[in-house]
């Protein structure tokens, strides 16, 4: 039988989703300890009030943390630019790493983490924590049921709101700075719908040609904008608009369509799940999923990567999913600087 296992939170002043996480922590059964890296001192005292007796050291290095406490599981959540050199060593001290992303300025710079993650047989698991969301899995079950036939295309749009770009705070952080971010909303939001378009239909995307803009002109280095076009490894074609647009709140919309049918997912909006089927009882009815419960977030997802470390089983997202999902945006930045469709490898 498996035990509940240590996490290491390595972090700093910041860190991206550093308070969801101690949620995810405190409420994960197969955790059974913490262990804070806050070389700022800034998460230590709402450490202390989330995780309570779970939270069993707090340091200021991140190298001391993992030399003296060994967890089992790293949870890292820095800037892109300092994210990789903290994710090697926790590889090193022979620990699972669960990455806020991007977790890089490269892809090659994580592909090298992944063959690292991969000698070692450790998971290294990006955070795009809408795998876990029910609607998803509802979604993607009924896709491997065969019920839409063979995937034809899909159409994806997240949408966000731009105030955010506005404010000179959000111009000063690393999130707004292309050399310490690695990008813009393409990166930090747009990369979730690449990694389902993937996740759903079991097929790489293999080509893609973008466009990326600052059409709001804000004095900020990163695309709040960008358009792209997919080829998948299986013939199906797709479409994303990432962008900053609106005055509050969230659009968003995944359109699939297949040779017997079609689905459409919102995962901020009711209904969350619809979709028509051209065969059996209810063809070319518009059904929608009414589920028991509902489950999203970063909870379910960071509960589930502790649990497959803790038993040793399959992970939410696999090294090599995570390391696509990066080629993927990288690539669309790419094509968007050279005007070229380009490969992703």
């Amino acid at each position: 039988m498996s035990q509940p296992i240590k996490v290491g939170l390595l972090t700093n002043a910041d860190g991206a989703h550093v308070s969801a996480y101690l949620q995810a922590l405190a409420a994960a059964e197969a955790c059974s300890r913490v262990v804070l890296g806050d070389p700022d001192g800034r998460w230590e005292n709402a450490a202390r009030r989330a995780l309570g007796e779970k939270l069993i050291g707090v340091y200021r290095n991140h190298q001391e943390l993992l030399s003296a406490e060994s967890p089992e599981l790293a949870l890292v959540t820095l800037e892109a630019g300092l994210a990789p050199p903290v994710i090697q060593r926790s590889l090193d001290a022979n620990c699972h790493v669960f990455a806020e992303k991007p977790a890089c300025l490269r892809a090659r710079d994580f592909e090298q983490l992944a063959r690292h993650a991969d000698s070692k047989h450790r998971h290294l698991m990006l955070a795009l924590a809408n795998r876990s969301n029910s609607e998803i899995l509802a979604a993607r079950e009924l896709i491997h049921s065969g019920k839409l036939g063979k995937i034809y295309g899909l159409e994806m749009h997240l949408v966000a709101d731009q105030t955010r770009l506005t404010r000179p705070d959000y111009h000063r952080q690393w999130f707004a700075q292309r050399s310490r971010s690695g990008g813009g909303h393409l990166i930090w939001l747009g990369i979730h719908w690449l990694d389902l378009a993937m996740f759903l239909t079991d097929a790489t995307i293999s080509s893609v040609c973008g466009f990326t803009a600052n059409v709001g002109g804000q004095p900020i280095d990163i695309e709040d904008s960008a358009a792209a076009t997919l080829q998948f490894s299986n013939g199906t074609l797709g479409t994303l608009t990432s962008g900053y647009y609106l005055d509050k709140g969230y659009h968003t919309h995944i359109k699939i369509w297949g040779a017997a049918g079609w689905l459409r997912i919102q995962t901020v909006a009711e209904p969350r799940l619809q979709w028509v089927t051209n065969t059996g009882a209810d063809a070319g009815q518009l059904q929608s999923w009414k589920p028991a419960q509902r489950v999203s977030g970063y909870t379910p997802f960071v509960a589930s990567a502790i649990k497959a470390c803790s038993e040793n089983t399959t992970p939410p997202i696999s090294n090599f999913d995570s390391l696509r999902a990066l080629k993927t945006v990288f690539g669309i930045y790419e094509s968007a600087q050279t005007g070229r469709a380009i490969q992703v490898a």
